[in-house]
């Protein structure tokens, strides 16, 4: 006969293991954080050595609208953590409209920033124009891309959740999505500093 000791700690090991699919997301969020460390650290050194950087007659990046723009993303990083504190606490409805809103921030985050891109081509800042352009969409468009993915992320997740998939206690799916959209938003504010200022 099991003792109710050993019940109870390995209840306690089981509450402590991660799941495998969690394991495998925060390994693959390593490996980008190493990646894009590289293309920062490349970055860095182009900035800082002594040619004039950013290269005359480039455009001026639109910080103001991009300050805004972090803020849009930030608050989205804020929805999500509230809709999943809600979500535990079995309140379905508000959970969704947190998801829904979070959904919509990042939608709104893309666009905004394609909208700059355009324009910034259209001033003249290209991926061929120079090196400077070629580090700008590297790393702004390698984050957007991310972004994007998040986004498909969410949007799934939303219409699980639609569906009844996740629960107070069933929302592995939704803590992976969270992890992923924590680490796409924790991302831009390190970019935005080092690029627009």
């Amino acid at each position: 006969m099991v003792s109710k000791a050993r019940v109870i700690t390995q209840k306690k090991t089981e509450d402590r293991k991660i799941e495998p699919a969690m394991l495998g997301l925060l390994l693959f969020i390593v490996l980008e954080i190493m990646f894009f460390a590289g293309l920062i650290s490349a970055f860095m050194v182009f900035r800082l050595s002594p040619v004039e950087w950013p290269p005359a007659g480039q455009p001026r990046l639109p910080i103001e609208v991009t300050a805004i723009n972090t803020v849009v993303l930030l608050l989205s990083g804020f929805t999500f953590y509230k809709a999943i504190k809600v979500l535990r606490e079995s309140k379905k409805g508000l959970y969704l409209c947190l998801l829904t809103l979070t959904t919509f921030l990042g939608i709104l985050f893309l666009v905004t920033q394609g909208y700059e891109w355009v324009r910034l081509v259209k001033f003249g800042l290209s991926v061929h124009s120079n090196i400077y352009g070629g580090f700008f969409y590297a790393l702004v468009g390698l984050h957007g891309f991310h972004v994007f993915g998040g986004v498909l992320a969410l949007f799934w997740v939303l219409v699980r959740s639609l569906m009844g998939a996740y629960s107070a206690k069933e929302h592995l799916g939704v803590d992976l999505c969270r992890t992923y959209w924590f680490f796409v938003v924790g991302l831009w504010p390190i970019l935005f500093g080092l690029i627009y200022f």
